[in-house]
């Protein structure tokens, strides 16, 4: 009995050590998932106030692809002296949801737009849009995890932000950096938005069966 006491005892500890920050990335990462939804599913026209959300929306897209670094959260917890049952059935199964929820925020955001542009008969620019958005979010991500900047940093100091930005862009390090970044999102977006039209398509066929 005292065995299994002392195990949720460092289960409880070892879940609570990160979870205020696991629940505040969360919501940094459904930010433009919610924005996404009302700009290309909800939003009939494109105003002045549409164009405001849109840049806010590109301002923390990066929050959701960016939860993946917090892997490293995830290595420190390992080598913090859990023992391997609570870094298996406590631990890995927090951080799986962590990561999967947070990426997926990223991808249903980026599919509202595919669907905002095919909507607008525009499909030829889903491509190159989204190319365009994995390296700003590659950019973002740099950012955030190597500089420290938050997304409203590019309203309260973008001065400061597109200067060290700039200094950092000339060294090989942060290009690669970035570079690396930019491939592992273009990668797992096509995997899980793959998965995503799997789900969805199979969900239809049921549906069409209990018909």
């Amino acid at each position: 009995m005292d065995l299994i006491r002392s195990w949720f005892e460092a289960s409880f500890l070892a879940l609570s050590s990160g979870f205020a920050r696991i629940l505040w990335n969360l919501f940094l990462a459904y930010i433009p998932l919610f924005l996404s939804i009302w700009l290309f599913r909800w939003s009939s026209r494109r105003s002045p106030v549409w164009w405001v959300i849109f840049a806010i929306f590109i301002a923390f897209l990066p929050n959701a692809p960016y939860i993946l670094t917090d892997i490293i959260h995830y290595i420190r917890s390992i080598r913090a002296g859990f023992s391997t049952s609570v870094i298996m059935f406590a631990l890995t199964p927090q951080y799986l949801i962590f990561l999967i929820g947070g990426f997926q925020a990223y991808v249903m955001s980026l599919l509202n737009l595919e669907f905002y542009l095919t909507k607008l008969g525009q499909e030829k620019f889903i491509f190159p849009v989204q190319i365009l958005i994995h390296f700003l979010s590659a950019i973002g991500i740099y950012l955030g995890r190597f500089l420290r900047f938050n997304s409203w940093d590019f309203v309260t100091q973008p001065d400061e932000l597109a200067e060290t930005l700039a200094q950092d862009l000339s060294h090989k390090q942060p290009v690669l950096a970035i570079t690396i970044t930019f491939i592992i999102l273009l990668g797992l977006y096509w995997i899980t938005k793959q998965i995503n039209l799997g789900l969805v398509l199979r969900f239809q066929q049921l549906q069409k069966e209990w018909k």
